[in-house]
């Protein structure tokens, strides 16, 4: 697919072949396909969450913050909105 969006990205931590099967989805893709990650985790505490395996996550990381372009979102979300 042309795009791939992963919406709460890392909510929990993950273990090692989940890793590992999330490095090979960001190495098929990289350079070539769209991946949009969302998550309100900021990006320097996602190594938090990869933690079982450095060399994965460094892999990882590299593939998705030196290409990426960032929006970071600030205020009230929509959620909490439609609450009130």
């Amino acid at each position: 697919m042309d795009l791939l969006i992963i919406d709460d990205f890392a909510v929990r931590k993950m273990d090692g072949q989940q890793l590992l099967e999330f490095m090979e989805l960001i190495e098929d893709r990289h350079a070539r396909k769209s991946t949009i990650i969302m998550r309100q985790l900021k990006v320097a505490d996602w190594y938090d969450v990869m933690l079982s395996n450095t060399a994965a996550a460094d892999a990882i990381m590299g593939r998705i913050v030196h290409t990426a372009y960032r929006f970071d979102l600030k205020g009230e979300t929509r959620r909490k909105q439609q609450n009130e």
